[in-house]
């Protein structure tokens, strides 16, 4: 009854949030970016209710956990300093500033006027639809796991309830509607897993921080280690992956242009951290004692059925632990902060995806032949398109760590460089960018077709192709024809002059 209770509740918020967005939409703009007016702090909570969803609290912390034990909390760190904390400090002013003074609305907008190249947007549009869907498809499929173990209904069902309730609100409110869900989600999100951090800890199996970390040494002591040979690059690059990587993902990057104003970024910072901090805390807490709180097999996680020992899969180990640890009224209360975490980032994945594919496809074929009102039916169509492919690929057998790293390994690795580099470096050119983002795509199809999509490689691939096309983008920018003065000038001038003036 708790559970059901919850849900209702849930689901009665959400359709309130809807019917008041759709009321204020009155332009694309408000559609897809909330008019450039979302408050400092629902942009902070906007900003991680997209980054923290099912992927971390129920794949990445369950295996990682498991796996590394207190190492895991790296994770944390790297997620809170560097995935948000110098995100926003790195890129935030400076992005809202040049995309306003530029009139871009996307990110692929974005790099077609800094790099003065229409090809480019295109490109980039085109790559941000299709591989943005398997980050969406890991999103169900962290959401199912868990609710079918709770709920005991096959997962595909709740996967097709999660398709039609976000279909439902970011059809009809958009931006502003995900921006406001948004932050009542990351309130329920910070209270549930406060609560959640308590119980674990509490548990007897656990006893505290102290005899729990003494506990994970006498099953073994590597699990206590900062890292081992054998842990240490697979650490770093699940750290750089989910880490430096949202720094190229454009659901992330919109939180930056579509803020109010500049002086509301220092308040989103930190409240972007501490949300960060709490999050992340609470999901490696419950997967650093993962093996205190749940059987293993020959090493592998494992529970009781019928009274036989049998081995779960990785993302099947926090909803094991959540049915075991917690009494019923705060399962069901972390059953709707999960819900809510993984629909923020599904709605963000979405209205990133769709906003790109027609501003930055469909319209600019069109050109002026498109008006504002097949520009919105055209933004809802595809939104609906996405969620409806997302689903059919979640109810496949691809483990959901594995989707979420082939996503952010190809859109990460293809932007981040571009973006990055062009918002501070004069010098960086249009065919550095190309070779970058062939380097990218070279890297992960190279992955795949020697390690395949289900191995453990997977991630370490991912966050090879984030960090090395940075690289190939400064060397071939070196050696190549740089950009046309005047237009450089056009880019950078705006901030020059403000830099000058804090001088």
């Amino acid at each position: 009854m708790e559970y059901i209770l919850s849900l209702v509740i849930y689901l009665v918020v959400m359709i309130g949030v809807t019917l008041y967005s759709k009321k204020k939409i009155k332009t694309v703009d408000d559609y897809a970016l909330g008019g450039r007016q979302i408050p400092s702090w629902m942009s902070a909570f906007s900003y991680g209710t997209a980054y923290f969803s099912a992927v971390i609290l129920v794949g990445h912390a369950g295996k990682n956990g498991w796996t590394y034990g207190m190492a895991a909390f790296w994770v944390v760190i790297g997620n809170s300093f560097l995935g948000t904390y110098l995100a926003w400090k790195v890129l935030g002013k400076r992005t809202r500033e040049m995309t306003r003074r530029l009139n871009s609305a996307t990110m692929p907008q974005f790099l077609g006027t800094r790099y003065k190249d229409s090809k480019l947007r295109y490109i980039t549009a085109f790559i941000i639809f299709i591989f943005l869907v398997p980050y969406a498809a890991s999103v169900y499929k962290g959401l199912g796991a868990l609710f079918e173990i709770t709920f005991h209904i096959n997962e595909n069902y709740i996967m097709l309830f999660m398709t039609v309730v976000t279909a439902v609100y970011l059809l009809a409110g958009g931006f502003l509607a995900a921006s406001i869900a948004d932050f009542i989600q990351g309130c329920i999100m910070i209270v549930g897993v406060g609560l959640l951090i308590i119980y674990i800890l509490k548990d007897p199996n656990v006893g505290g921080v102290v005899n729990g970390v003494q506990s994970l040494k006498a099953i073994n002591p590597d699990l206590i280690k900062p890292f081992t040979k054998d842990t240490f690059v697979p650490l770093l690059s699940l750290v750089i992956m989910t880490s430096l990587g949202t720094w190229g993902l454009p659901q992330m990057v919109s939180r930056f242009y579509t803020i109010k104003n500049e002086k509301s970024i220092p308040v989103a910072k930190v409240v972007s951290t501490i949300f960060a901090i709490i999050i992340t805390t609470g999901a490696y807490t419950m997967g650093g004692f993962s093996r205190l709180l749940i059987s293993s097999n020959g090493g592998k996680p494992a529970i009781l059925v019928n009274g036989v020992l049998t081995t779960i899969t990785f993302d099947q180990i926090v909803p094991n632990i959540l049915n075991n640890t917690l009494p019923k009224i705060l399962l069901a209360l972390l059953l709707v902060v999960i819900l809510a975490a993984s629909m923020s980032t599904l709605s963000s994945i979405v209205l990133a995806s769709s906003t790109t594919f027609v501003m930055d496809l469909i319209k600019p074929i069109r050109k002026e032949k498109i008006t504002e009102k097949q520009t919105m039916i055209l933004l809802r169509v595809c939104c609906l398109l996405f969620i409806i492919a997302a689903y059919l690929l979640a109810i496949g057998d691809s483990p959901i760590l594995n989707l979420n790293a082939l996503s952010w390994g190809v859109v990460a690795g293809v932007l981040l460089a571009p973006y990055l580099i062009g918002l501070y470096w004069k010098k960086a050119t249009r065919k550095g960018v190309y070779a970058s983002i062939f380097s990218a795509i070279a890297i992960m199809g190279f992955g795949l077709l020697k390690y395949g999509i289900n191995s453990a490689m997977i991630t370490t691939v991912s966050a090879g192709a984030i960090v090395l096309p940075n690289l190939v983008l400064v060397a071939v920018s070196l050696v190549t024809s740089k950009l046309e003065q005047t237009h450089l000038s056009y880019i950078f001038n705006s901030c020059e002059t403000k830099i000058n003036e804090i001088k």
